[in-house]
């Protein structure tokens, strides 16, 4: 079935007037942060309308169409602000919001993989490019920067949506557990704090990525890594 961003959508009477595309979608989004995407059925959405099932496939043919709606529904929350003139600003402003939503509605991790040509991602999208291009960047580094981004930000959001805090369940068995009980095994991870959320909140592992990023990629000057040293002259012999 062709994704609804690709289809055109003819206008034709609704057979429900009460009932718009906007409303089931936000009582989609309801349902989705309640409940989850099993959950989700065209009769139990029709229900919670309080239409039938036929009046909610005039505004939508299918159940795969009312989750790209809905996906498409929460990165329109993200924040879009005006473009400023840094434009480090703006990348940061709109991955953070990116995380942001996500996190917000745990449920949407599971659809990225479907198409995100909605009008709200397209937007920011559109942002982040613009940002980027400030920066001077063009032709293969802008889509390379571009993939980049949006990988460690929707990377990051899967492994924390999926993956509950150590402190979320008190006593429960945690991933860190799991490395210390054999240190000799893993000397490495041990040493180093791996899955460590004490040690290493996800907040300060995701913003010290997106400053590695910025940093190591884009040359972007951070304030929290040291100054490069010196180069050391070569000299003729």
């Amino acid at each position: 079935m062709t994704s609804i961003w690709l289809r055109d959508e003819p206008d034709r009477p609704r057979r429900a007037p009460q009932l718009t595309r906007a409303r089931i979608v936000t009582e989609a989004v309801a349902l989705l942060d309640t409940d989850g995407i099993e959950a989700l059925t065209m009769r139990r959405l029709a229900q919670r309308l309080d239409v039938t099932s036929t009046a909610l496939y005039w505004h939508v043919r299918t159940k795969d169409d009312v989750l790209d709606l809905a996906v498409d529904e929460i990165f329109g929350a993200v924040p879009l602000p005006a473009a400023g003139r840094d434009w480090t600003t703006d990348v940061r402003t709109l991955i953070h919001g990116w995380r942001a939503a996500m996190l917000a509605h745990p449920w949407t991790t599971a659809l990225i993989g479907r198409p995100m040509l909605g009008p709200n991602v397209l937007t920011r999208t559109e942002f982040l490019q613009a940002a980027l291009t400030r920066s001077g960047l063009t032709g293969e580094r802008l889509a390379v920067t571009t993939h980049l981004l949006a990988n460690f930000v929707i990377g990051s959001a899967v492994t924390e949506a999926a993956w509950p805090h150590d402190d979320d369940t008190p006593g429960a068995p945690t991933a860190r557990q799991r490395i210390t009980a054999d240190p000799a095994a893993y000397p490495t991870l041990t040493d180093s704090g791996h899955l460590d959320s004490a040690r290493w909140p996800t907040d300060t592992l995701f913003e010290k990525g997106l400053d590695t990023i910025l940093t190591h990629v884009l040359g972007v000057p951070s304030e929290a890594s040291p100054p490069p040293p010196t180069a050391t002259p070569i000299l003729d012999v």
